[in-house]
């Protein structure tokens, strides 16, 4: 049977090679509620119930995307898997899910077992940043679905919160703070806009020098994890209401936490944006509204919160290493995003 499956492009021993190969990274994500480790059928994880009252599963699943193309192009694999955890865990956070565990989903054309041994290191480092368990995962071999070489990945989180303390936006009110946590750059968001300009003569070489790195090291910066410092404000404060910023930029994913009578007014200037986002769109000539409707502009997380408690949040996340910049206001309105000047 392994001989024949061998045949039709499947083998089985580089599967056991690679499932050998991911253990030690496994390992490091270990927490003490998991049950049993890897080869199971399922990943064994004990709820924590002690801890809560009325504990609420928080659920996120996503992939990374056509930033993939980029890994391929650089044969650089191991910040990809970062960039899935973070997509997921970042996405429960904002109600105040803690992430328990994570499971990942690799799909390959051959299985190259130091490949897939790279990819799996990144989402180890991710849940790691992220304080939750690698409980499982599932390697597919497809051949002939997928150009030599080239994968897919997509993950599962889930975590747990509160009930009496999930974070909805329903407390949201004209006069509250928006705070902002800065991103690491593009994160995972507006790759099929960027590959399509990194058509263009100025952009196609990504061993060009920027920004103290690569143009294709800049683009390949993996995704912020913005749990712990996050985490670490909700032991004392209160968040009214925040917001991953992912595909759909400021002007799609703020409104989603905004009730039905609130704008969020944002301040442009108020934090600094990475030379990234200027070379896009000069290179793109794209408007500013194109700007913050495809890609963080330097802001990662939102935090909507109240304006007496705002100082102390501010220095909670300075505790924890954390940039944080006051970015803007909400007003009323109808739930939408206004640009502005600074203050």
């Amino acid at each position: 049977m392994s001989e024949a499956y061998k045949l039709a492009g499947v083998d089985i021993e580089a599967g056991y090679k690679t499932v050998e190969g991911i253990k030690k990274h496994v390992v490091r994500t270990t927490r003490q509620e998991v049950l049993g480790g890897l080869g199971g059928f399922g990943g064994l994880f004990e709820l924590p119930v002690h801890k809560y009252t009325n504990p609420v599963l928080v659920s996120g699943t996503d992939g990374v995307g056509t930033k993939l193309k980029l890994a391929f192009q650089m044969n650089t694999h191991n910040s990809v898997g970062v960039d899935l955890v973070a997509m997921c865990v970042n996405d429960i956070l904002v109600v105040g899910a803690e992430p328990l565990f994570f499971l990942d989903y690799v799909a390959v054309s051959k299985l190259e077992p130091n490949q897939v041994e790279e990819l799996v290191s990144g989402v180890a480092e991710g849940c790691v940043q992220a304080g939750c368990a690698l409980v499982g995962g599932e390697t597919a071999e497809m051949p002939g679905f997928y150009q030599p070489s080239e994968y897919d990945m997509a993950g599962f989180c889930v975590g747990v919160v509160e009930k009496s303390k999930m974070i909805d936006g329903s407390t949201i009110e004209p006069d509250d703070v928006i705070l902002g946590l800065p991103s690491s750059g593009v994160h995972s968001n507006g790759f099929s806009l960027i590959r399509k300009l990194l058509e263009t003569e100025t952009l196609a070489n990504l061993d060009q020098p920027f920004d103290g790195k690569t143009l294709g090291e800049t683009l390949l910066t993996p995704t912020r994890i913005y749990v712990k410092p996050v985490l670490h404000v909700l032991e004392t404060q209160s968040i009214a209401g925040m917001a991953h910023i992912t595909g759909g930029g400021f002007i799609e994913n703020i409104p989603r936490v905004l009730p039905e009578h609130c704008d969020a007014e944002i301040a442009i200037g108020s934090w600094p944006i990475h030379a990234i986002f200027s070379l896009l769109q000069e290179r793109g000539a794209l408007s500013q509204t194109d700007m913050y409707n495809t890609f963080n502009m330097g802001i990662g997380l939102v935090m909507v919160v109240k304006p007496d408690s705002s100082a102390k949040i501010c220095a909670l996340l300075a505790s924890q290493g954390e940039a944080v910049y006051e970015i803007g206001r909400i007003v009323e309105g109808n739930r939408q995003v206004q640009l502005g000047g600074g203050r």
